[in-house]
């Protein structure tokens, strides 16, 4: 006689599938790493568009992973528990959520407030895309006009005091373009 009976599954995110092919549209490779069986790891991945995943990952194992792809280049780990805490701390780029352990928050370099919504990793990302493009358009006006200006105020061509006017001003477009990042679009 049956008297009881459980299934417990875990479920995907709502907009995981959504956020995983934003990711790829922007050029990321992604894959699944999963301690969990194959079979739940295939499926996981097929729901998501993920086309390289591994089941049964243990934290050695995925930190063996982790290395490997780090060799390549820049990678980011989004990981949310203990076994995850490893790999974390070895990617060039940590991600976890809020409600995750610990420890895995503490091996993060991100860590994504709201725990329901994995559309701030496509935030976060594009924060990061537009904050390095205006860290580069900073570098090209802070040299623009100090190549420029203090030679020529060195042989005598400009006047001192239009060479220091031209220091402050290119200060002043740093600081001006550094500013339009808070009512930048994300897009």
């Amino acid at each position: 006689m049956l008297i009881a009976a459980f299934a417990l599954d875990d479920t995907l995110k709502e907009d995981a599938s959504a956020t995983i092919a934003f990711l790829q549209s922007q050029g990321i490779r992604c894959l699944l790493l999963s301690g969990d069986s194959e079979e739940k790891t295939r499926q996981a991945a097929e729901a998501t568009g993920i086309t390289t995943w591994f089941g049964h990952a243990t934290p050695s194992r995925k930190l063996e992973i982790i290395s490997g792809l780090a060799q390549d280049g820049t990678l980011a780990m989004f990981g949310d528990g203990v076994n995850d805490a490893p790999a974390l701390a070895h990617a060039t780029v940590g991600i976890s959520i809020s409600s995750a352990t610990q420890v895995a928050i503490q091996q993060a370099q991100i860590v994504l407030l709201n725990s329901q919504e994995l559309g701030q990793l496509k935030d976060a990302w594009l924060i990061s895309k537009h904050t390095l493009l205006t860290i580069r358009q900073n570098l090209f006006w802070a040299f623009f006009y100090n190549v420029l200006a203090i030679p020529l105020a060195a042989c005598g061509l400009l006047n001192p005091m239009v060479a220091a006017f031209s220091m402050a001003f290119s200060d002043l477009i740093v600081v001006g373009n550094s500013i339009r990042l808070r009512t930048k679009k994300l897009s």
